[in-house]
């Protein structure tokens, strides 16, 4: 026995205790127990739906409307405690400014300061806050609305956000979801330096890079059940039960096989495109790009590169650009009100935020059943089988289909909104970010889906946007972005392996440093 074996463990500063969380008979959590200790990464994974993120909240005191709740929480001391949620556009006011947004939790910090001086001294914060949530140089970003942000700039602003509340404990549900590795790698290395700080990180995570590259602890949860704990090394080395390696062996899916022909027709041209925000900011210049049938394009980039720009220039949901976008050689609307039936169910797009795009008053199955109904001129009860045997074909059973948005998880709900979308039977099919949040298994399963549906429907042709490398890798064709520019595009394997722009070396050497089979 060393040492360190006789130092007694620090108090924790959050533990949960037997948490039992109950919906109409349905246990969504059962028996949790969880020591948060400060100064130190507590990480939970599992598959969407195993209980993690009412996990988290509960650490807050929030449970599901309608929750019998058992068990024991306990939060010593009087400090506040911090919240990052998988989709931050859900908790930022899309009427006020990024700037007050974040001024109205700065400025009790320095009522202590001469009138004069508070307005300089709280904006002074609220730079330093952005500048540790990975967005240095904030300036103009704070005259934007929350909608005229990046997803991935929108979570760092709600990490700014926690940081400003000065929490002992930061919840982050998902916090790289949606972002490029370099990005990743930032957001890494800042709730590493909280933790050296002595804050206390729940890790709420689908990314086994990042679990494994930033927890100190990892709890495994299955079907609202803790199946697994232990150090992060120790259960990379040596899994012990098998939902855990299933997990970790999915991490990795294979590329395509074959390659599209250059002769064939493109489905899809996008040919000197400059859209703008603003009317006046360029944000996006694509001079030619082409998606062929059959072909699955991943556009790759940092968080506000513009690739959701791209994405929503296609499905005519951003409608300031120049330049043209032509469906089997003939130019599309810019604005989706313009599209007629048939060309609006021939470009679907898929968000990533999945629970803004639905009525949560609504059950899933009629509002996937509606697109074929709307798009299509499908029949109610020829609709209503066809979305439920997509639903059932993407994991979501009759049960499930039936329940509202809000009783489903982030990756149920992802499922569903992918179902919708190919329900309109689409020519082009554009996936922003759609695997970002779920785990391993889940993800391989919606990216073998995807790939099965290029390969076996000849007239169809995928667009992922993504950060990630591994779904890259599954794509045919990869399109470089980069503050705003498409500085390189070629044959997946080439671009993966050989990269020639400066950027891509650099996201190639990061994603190297982040894998953990890298470091294994």
């Amino acid at each position: 026995m060393n040492e360190t074996d006789l130092t007694p463990a620090p108090e924790p500063v959050a533990e949960i205790r037997d948490l039992r969380v109950e919906i109409d008979g349905r246990a969504i959590v059962d028996g949790v127990h969880l020591r948060v200790p400060p100064g130190r990464v507590t990480a939970l994974v599992g598959a969407s739906g195993s209980g993690k993120t009412t996990t988290g909240l509960a650490l807050l005191g929030e449970y599901p409307d309608g929750a019998e709740v058992t068990g024991e929480v306990r939060r010593p001391g009087d400090g506040p405690v911090g919240y990052v949620p998988q989709h931050p556009a859900a908790v930022l006011n899309p009427a006020r400014r990024v700037s007050a947004l974040l001024d109205d939790i700065a400025r009790p910090r320095v009522r202590h300061l001469p009138r004069p001086e508070r307005r300089e001294a709280a904006r002074e914060l609220v730079l330093r806050a952005l500048a540790d949530a990975q967005l240095p140089d904030a300036r103009p970003l704070l005259r934007r609305y929350p909608h005229q942000l990046s997803g991935g700039q929108q979570q760092r602003v709600v990490l700014a956000q926690a940081l400003l509340l000065g929490a002992r404990v930061i919840v982050a549900d998902e916090p790289t979801t949606g972002q490029d590795a370099l990005t990743k790698a930032g957001i890494v290395g800042q709730l590493a330096a909280l933790a050296a700080r002595g804050i206390a990180v729940v890790l709420l995570s689908h990314d086994l890079d990042v679990v494994r590259a930033l927890a100190d602890e990892v709890l495994v949860l299955r079907a609202g059940r803790v199946v697994e704990s232990g150090p992060v090394e120790r259960l990379w080395a040596a899994p012990r039960h098998e939902w855990t390696r299933r997990l970790l062996d999915a991490q990795r899916a294979a590329p395509p096989d074959g390659a599209c022909d250059d002769a064939v027709r493109p489905t899809l041209t996008v040919r000197n495109l400059t859209a703008v925000h603003d009317r006046r900011t360029t944000v996006l210049r694509v001079p030619h790009l082409a998606l062929r049938p059959g072909e699955c394009l991943a556009v790759v980039g940092r968080s506000g590169s513009g690739k959701t720009t791209l994405a929503r220039c296609l499905a005519g949901l951003h409608r300031d650009h120049d330049g043209d976008i032509l469906l089997d050689g003939t130019p599309l609307p810019r604005s989706l009100r313009h599209r007629s039936r048939a060309r609006l169910a021939a470009v679907q797009y898929v968000f990533q935020d999945a629970r803004a795009a639905f009525d949560e008053h609504r059950p899933v199955l009629h509002q996937v059943a509606r697109t074929a109904v709307r798009l299509r001129g499908a029949g109610e009860r020829a609709a209503t089988e066809e979305a439920s045997a997509t639903l059932s074909r993407l994991g979501l059973s009759a049960e499930q289909a039936r329940r509202r948005p809000g009783e489903l998880s982030g990756g149920e709900l992802q499922r569903a909104a992918l179902a919708r979308a190919l329900l309109a039977r689409p020519r082009v099919l554009v996936c922003d970010e759609i695997t970002s949040g779920l785990d391993t298994v889940t993800r391989r399963g919606i990216l073998d889906l995807l790939a099965a549906l290029v390969r076996d429907r000849d007239d169809l042709a995928l667009v992922l946007i993504t950060h990630d490398p591994d779904t890259a890798a599954l794509a045919h064709r990869i399109a470089v972005l980069d503050a705003g520019e498409l500085v390189e595009q070629g044959p997946a394997r080439r671009v993966l392996t050989e990269p020639r722009h400066p950027f891509t070396v650099a996201l190639r050497e990061t994603i190297a440093r982040l894998d953990p089979y890298t470091r294994a």
